[in-house]
């Protein structure tokens, strides 16, 4: 699908797919990125072991859309509303949609949404979903 028919007018949609804190798992980033690239958005990866303010900076940065977080190490009550708060700090959070995938507790959904969240993928979400989800909700801008 291209720009145009995203509803974009000449912009891809541009994503951060982030590793926040200690956690060295990233073959499902590396999957989302990929499977993102191949349905026609931009993709930035950050790499693994970034700070939250490190995920802020390169969010802003690279004024992306979409902030995908994969975090399997436990600490998502921790780092993602810390995220969440850095965003708020350079009023980019009402431009960006957040994104969670990871193995994330169904008792701390919520909390996570509350923190701004929009959306929280687990382990055997649809790739399909997903982009679905990311062209559906995406801010325009």
């Amino acid at each position: 699908m291209s720009a145009e028919q995203d509803g974009r007018e000449g912009r891809q949609i541009r994503c951060l797919v982030a590793k926040v804190g200690l956690d060295g798992h990233d073959r499902g980033a590396h999957v989302i990125a990929r499977a993102f690239r191949d349905a026609g958005f931009e993709v930035v990866y950050s790499g693994l072991h970034r700070s939250p303010n490190e995920v802020v900076q390169a969010a802003v940065q690279e004024d992306v859309d979409v902030l995908g977080i994969s975090i399997l190490s436990g600490a998502h009550n921790t780092l993602v509303p810390k995220i969440v708060d850095g965003l708020k700090e350079y009023d980019a959070f009402e431009d960006t949609l957040i994104l969670v995938g990871g193995i994330i507790p169904d008792d701390d959904k919520e909390t996570l949404r509350e923190a701004g969240v929009a959306e929280i993928f687990g382990p055997g979400a649809s790739m399909d979903e997903m982009i679905a989800y990311v062209r559906e909700h995406a801010p325009e801008r």
